[in-house]
């Protein structure tokens, strides 16, 4: 998932600052904060890098893909303040958190560096000092925005990410967030709440709460629960309709936090569990403290808990040792949970991760064609299950017309997370963006379903 924006400010030396932000909604949200206090020390914000004193690029390093594309823009940006009005270079994020000497060195068009605990440092980096991750002490970050965080929301105004909680406790032996990102440490409450009813009064009508392990908020407080507790404190915020949890963690997706899914309207019924694999050996070596019978049974207790609950899941095919027996098993598990959406990632190598010793022995066209072929399964099955809400009327979320023709207006369901899932094709009457609809679905397709407005 990419989200792109460029934006910019001034005060006393530059007049205009341009951002380009990579990555997740966790990374967006922190050039969201980066950019209110850009705006709030004076500087004007652009969206053209050709008009831009100064670019900011908010980099990904969660795998190969995502690097490769921080390097290519870094890159970019960096032809655009040779031959532009730009005379500044900023490389902000996870990239600069794990590259910081080596972008520095091999990219000399850069000026200053932050990593993702540097985040307040944005105004120094942007207005001539050379910040650099080395001020940090070689330090893991601890920092953690709040609400009195100025935010310069990219979103549509009817949508905005809230991170409740930043860094990961897991061990996981394919994942560098832990590096990247710090040990995990919850917001509170109350601190969320208020950044909640300020985005309320700005407009936002769905709330996405973010994390690297969502179902872990609060327990580093003591508060055991906590996402639950969170969750109802939520949904007594007038002007919020939908409130969306992404990245819950099997280990920590308790009963009450299902049940809170299930009594509160405003909790959209939708869980985001990342499971990374079915085959115990595999999880082993991923370390991963769930195994195939214990999902199976998971994934009916939340069914039976929140009844009509939308399941997605990820995974990761071609880990190392992953057999065709395991791949097997994975394609069975698939067939029998029966997800509504499904995210297929193929391995590869990251350095600083203990999976980085383990022998890459899966050629890349194997994983290549594991993906497809999980993909294909997934595609029969959300196709199958889509086809059972054929005649079911929706809540909507309309986000304007479709980018083929004005003649479809496009939204989703509360059942479709922004970006990742499929959306809702409204063919027969009219409504504004930012409105919620009544839609009678009467056809669908493996990720979208059509409807006409009721």
């Amino acid at each position: 998932m990419k989200t792109r924006e460029i934006a910019s400010g001034a005060s006393s030396r530059p007049t205009t600052v341009g951002m380009v932000s990579l990555g997740c909604p966790k990374n967006l949200v922190d050039g969201e904060v980066m950019l209110g206090q850009l705006e709030q020390a004076g500087h004007r914000l652009v969206t053209d890098p050709g008009e831009a004193d100064v670019i900011v690029v908010n980099t990904c390093a969660f795998i190969d893909q995502a690097k490769q594309e921080s390097v290519d823009t870094i890159l970019e940006m960096a032809r655009e303040k040779e031959a532009g009005r730009a005379g500044r270079l900023v490389v902000t994020g996870c990239l600069a958190q794990r590259y910081d000497e080596e972008l520095r060195k091999e990219i000399p068009e850069i000026d200053a560096t932050l990593g993702t605990g540097q985040v307040r440092d944005v105004v120094r980096a942007v207005e001539g000092e050379a910040t650099s991750l080395g001020e940090a002490g070689g330090a893991p970050p601890t920092w953690v925005y709040d609400h009195h965080a100025a935010r310069v929301l990219s979103t549509p105004p009817w949508l905005a990410y809230v991170k409740i909680s930043e860094g990961c406790d897991y061990t996981c032996s394919f994942c560098i967030i832990p590096t990247l990102r710090g040990r995990h440490r919850s917001r509170h409450v109350e601190d969320i709440l208020a950044e909640a009813r300020g985005l309320a009064e700005r407009g936002a009508r769905e709330i996405v709460l973010v994390a690297q392990d969502s179902t872990r908020f609060g327990l580093d407080h003591g508060i055991r629960d906590g996402l639950a507790y969170l969750l109802r404190r939520l949904g007594r915020i007038e002007g919020i309709r939908w409130i969306r949890v992404m990245y819950a963690y099997p280990q920590t997706l308790t009963d009450p936090i299902l049940e809170v899914m299930a009594s509160e309207e405003k909790v959209v019924k939708y869980v985001d569990i990342p499971l990374q694999h079915a085959s115990e050996p595999v999880l082993r070596r991923m370390r991963r403290p769930t195994g195939r019978g214990n999902l199976l049974g998971m994934l009916e207790r939340i069914r039976e808990r929140v009844p009509g609950v939308v399941i997605r899941t990820t995974f990761i095919v071609g880990f190392p040792g992953e057999t065709e027996k395991d791949f097997a098993r994975l394609l069975e598990f698939v067939g029998a949970a029966q997800f509504d959406n499904v995210g297929v990632f193929t391995y590869s190598e990251e350095e600083g991760t203990s999976a980085h010793r383990l022998a890459d022995d899966v050629p890349a066209e194997v994983k290549e064609a594991r993906r497809d072929e999980l993909m294909a399964l997934q595609k029969e099955i959300s196709l199958r299950r889509n086809r059972l809400r054929v005649g079911q009327r929706v809540e909507v979320l309309v986000e304007g017309t479709h980018p083929d023709t004005d003649l479809l207006l496009r939204g989703r369901s509360a059942g479709q997370a922004p970006e990742i899932d499929g959306q809702v094709i409204i063919n027969d009457g009219t409504a504004e963006a930012g409105q919620f609809v009544t839609v009678e679905v009467t056809d669908a397709h493996p990720y979208d379903l059509v409807g006409r407005l009721v």
